[in-house]
């Protein structure tokens, strides 16, 4: 029978030991060393990227907008007497004159209104015809009488001066020249009232005249509103332009003031721009605009500025210069490009997606042998809708990646591919 040694026992434990201790420090070794490694650069799919390049030179500043065309001349066309639609001559779409009516109004009432002025003016004409005859008639009577009693005036004084002379001569006695001479002063007395009477006969025909003439006046001008409230049952459009909308249908009544229609000039409109609220501080009035209808592009001019804000953006109208494309017309969708200004001589590159004015963003440059990028800090200034101003951290040449690159937040270089 065998009998186990303990020596034997003892080299196996201390062999053991070793051999772990070897393996730990072998263990720790490639962890170490594997740490010390350096992390492989993540990759990126060059061809996908936008990429563009520092430039120096002028870039000029815009502001992009989206709006609509909207009429710059707009005639809302009011009911001007209560009534019922008749008839509705014109339909949407169609050109209009000033004067062209659009839909016709019945109302009983003013309609026979009218009717009773236009006898009553009629009427009073007539009654003034027929007292400037009377009134002649007068006159003339009176002037009659007047020249009667002036004939027999001039008569008496000649007979009383010949009485005169006669007496001086002894052939006419005192009495019968006293007596010619109250004749003669009795008639020229009647004469004198007779003439009085006369031009106060001619004042008060004048007067009555007037007076009548005056109420024929009054009644004229009535008539003339009657039939003017007759005229505005036909409602007309005000404006030559294109009627946009019609809001009554026939037997429908209506109100003054109701607003029946609305017409637009089709050559006098207006593109009204959302712009954001962010890139509205340097619009100004009187700043070029180019408007593009996808149908044609207008010159136009920056010509108001809402000064409020609504939904984040700020409304901006602009002119619409020159001839309008043939398929300008009211809410046509258009997008508007606003000039601010030109920048000489400035490094200038294609605004990154993350790249806002007036800040500092880490941008990844391409190095020179296109197979790398690496981020870098870049300072940015004023911007536009597709460029912006490289103030610090580029110079000319240099290529950098426009592209989103958030994946890669926590990596410094990445590899192209």
């Amino acid at each position: 029978m065998d009998i186990p040694r303990k020596s034997a026992a003892r080299k196996k434990k201390i062999k053991q030991a070793i051999y772990l201790a070897v393996a730990i420090v072998v263990v720790g070794g490639i962890t170490v060393g594997v740490s010390r490694l350096e992390r492989a650069d993540p990759t990126a799919d060059g061809g996908t990227l936008l990429m563009d390049t520092v430039k120096r030179g002028s870039m000029v500043r815009q502001v992009r907008g989206l709006g609509t065309l909207l009429p710059l001349e707009i005639q809302l066309v009011p009911a001007l007497s209560e009534g019922r639609i008749a008839k509705k001559l014109v339909q949407q779409g169609e050109h209009v004159k000033s004067d062209t009516i659009l839909v016709e109004l019945t109302n009983p009432v003013v309609e026979q209104a009218a009717l009773d002025a236009e006898s009553q003016f009629r009427a009073a004409e007539a009654d003034t015809s027929s007292l400037k005859v009377q009134l002649e008639k007068e006159l003339l009577d009176q002037k009659s009488s007047a020249a009667n009693v002036e004939a027999q005036y001039k008569q008496a004084r000649l007979e009383a001066d010949v009485i005169e002379s006669l007496y001086k001569q002894e052939l006419k006695s005192k009495l019968e020249r006293d007596l010619a001479e109250i004749k003669a002063k009795d008639l020229e007395t009647r004469n004198e009232l007779e003439q009085k009477r006369l031009s106060i006969a001619a004042d008060e025909a004048r007067a009555k005249l007037k007076s009548q003439e005056e109420k024929v006046d009054q009644l004229k001008q009535n008539a003339a509103l009657k039939r003017h409230q007759v005229e505005q049952l036909k409602i007309r459009a005000g404006i030559d332009g294109i009627l946009q909308l019609l809001f009554v249908e026939v037997g429908q009544q209506v109100t003054p003031g109701f607003t029946t229609a609305r017409v637009y000039n089709p050559n006098k409109l207006k593109a009204e721009l959302k712009v954001a609220e962010t890139q509205v501080k340097d619009i100004a009035l009187g700043q070029d605009v180019t408007i593009d209808t996808r149908n044609g592009v207008i010159q136009g001019k920056v010509i108001r500025i809402d000064p409020a804000a609504q939904n984040g953006t700020v409304t901006v109208d602009s002119s619409l210069e020159g001839e309008l494309p043939k398929a300008a017309r009211p809410e046509l969708s258009v997008d508007g490009t606003i000039q601010l200004e030109k920048l000489d001589d400035i490094l200038y590159v294609g605004r990154p997606v993350h790249g806002q004015e007036r800040s500092t963003v880490g941008l990844f440059k391409v190095d020179p042998d296109g197979v790398r990028a690496s981020r870098v800090q870049v300072k940015l200034g004023r911007s536009s809708v597709v460029a912006i101003e490289v103030v610090d951290g580029l110079k000319e040449g240099d290529r950098i990646i426009l592209s989103d690159t958030s994946q890669w937040d926590s990596a410094e270089r990445i590899r192209l591919k």
